[in-house]
């Protein structure tokens, strides 16, 4: 292997450099005495270090101690920052009914956010790649920023996705009409591209921004319209060889559950099967409503103030969510289980039974179950936060001339 990489560099220096970027990527201000001890570096390859990533654009000298105010005696220390500005990245949730785009910093800071409701004739694969772009290139607009300055893009999918960025066959190819190689639609002009499954991406946000934050072993679960998951165990995302590790079609055969549909359709189905068959009382704040108001936020809503009828449904479907959670706990050993997305912000109700219920289900010690502080958001926070984190990993591997700010 040569010792030079593929911008010219020196590869013990390109080390050196990703040593010192990773470092100060948090920071707001730094010396390079500050850096040293966090890299085991010498003082003069840590200054070298920071002064290709000032050449690079990553980082900015500052005025020094004198003229900030600090400078007390002695020679004054240089003071730099790192510059989130330098470049920008793209978090996409490509869901089956929307697309939202958000264009963020360097440190996933959001710019703006553009989103589009999609109806299912964008089931069709040309006219889906279409609208991802086209909102892509929206939300880039809106935030004054050029395709050139984007370094990292992610889009998240409702399909297993394999390390490739694709979607296996189907029999009735439903994941490859929600990916339809959209690692496609950004790689001919962003450097860094990766199209992950939207539950693996909730929990990436979750471990970012929500109810993971520390910890190792927890399982993300989206439950609103139909169920997925993201693993992580020991620290690492499961994928699996096709990307399936967190597929949930096989809850079609679990006894308890018997199928793929998420708890907000359990609740409004049984919700209105209830209505159908004479099951509402007169008094319950559930009767006279339409079968489109009897939606699972409604349920929710009757069940905190008491409402008898609604709180049966919410009892029968923490029995749902008991059985989903035992399975991942038999297999996974998770220390938590997250439930996410728009549902989260009323399932609560749900989840004080279950963890009753779960006490009983169980050989190993019952997981936390847990509702996402993150709401319908979560699949495209994390997707802003992984493509961040595609960035600060290998923002210099491709790098071969300055990054510049742009202008607004």
């Amino acid at each position: 292997m040569s010792d030079i990489d593929a911008t010219g560099v020196p590869r013990a220096a390109r080390a050196s450099v990703e040593t010192v970027l990773a470092a100060v990527w948090d920071d707001e201000t730094f010396t390079s005495n500050d850096v040293m001890p966090r890299v085991g570096l010498t003082r003069s390859t840590t200054i070298e270090a920071i002064d290709e990533l000032i050449r690079y654009g990553v980082v900015e000298e500052l005025p020094n101690a004198r003229v900030g105010g600090d400078y007390r005696k002695g020679r004054p220390a240089r003071r730099f920052a790192f510059r989130p500005d330098a470049a920008s990245v793209v978090g996409v949730d490509a869901g089956r009914t929307h697309v939202i785009a958000t264009v963020a910093d360097l440190r996933g800071r959001p710019l703006t956010r553009v989103s589009r409701e999609l109806t299912t004739d964008l089931d069709d694969p040309v006219r889906r790649q279409e609208v991802v772009a086209a909102v892509i290139d929206a939300a880039l607009a809106d935030a004054g920023i050029a395709r050139e300055h984007v370094v990292a893009v992610c889009v998240g999918v409702p399909a297993p996705v394999d390390g490739a960025g694709r979607s296996p066959a189907r029999h009735n190819d439903f994941w490859y009409r929600m990916n339809p190689d959209l690692a496609d639609t950004a790689a001919p002009w962003a450097p860094l591209v990766r199209v992950e499954n939207d539950a693996s991406l909730a929990a990436v946000a979750e471990s970012v921004h929500g109810a993971a934050i520390g910890c190792r072993n927890f399982v993300a679960i989206l439950a609103g319209d139909r169920l997925g998951s993201g693993v992580v165990i020991d620290g690492h995302l499961l994928r699996g060889a096709h990307g399936g590790a967190g597929e949930l079609i096989p809850f079609d055969h679990v006894r308890g559950v018997g199928s793929v549909d998420g708890i907000g359709v359990h609740v409004a189905t049984w919700a209105r099967q209830a209505a159908e068959q004479g099951r509402i009382g007169s008094r319950s704040r559930l009767a006279g409503l339409s079968p489109s108001e009897l939606t699972a936020p409604a349920v929710f809503a009757a069940a905190r103030e008491g409402d008898p009828d609604a709180v049966d449904i919410i009892v029968r479907s923490a029995r749902v969510i008991t059985r989903i959670a035992s399975v991942f706990g038999g297999f996974f050993d998770p220390e938590r289980i997250i439930f996410c997305g728009a549902v989260a912000e009323s399932i609560e109700s749900a989840l004080v039974p279950a963890r009753t219920m779960i006490q009983n289900e169980m050989h190993l010690p019952a997981p936390d179950l847990v509702a996402s502080p993150l709401g319908a958001d979560v699949v495209a926070a994390g997707a802003v936060a992984a493509a961040t984190e595609s960035a600060r990993t290998h923002l210099l591997a491709f790098a071969s001339t300055p990054l510049t700010a742009p202008s607004r």
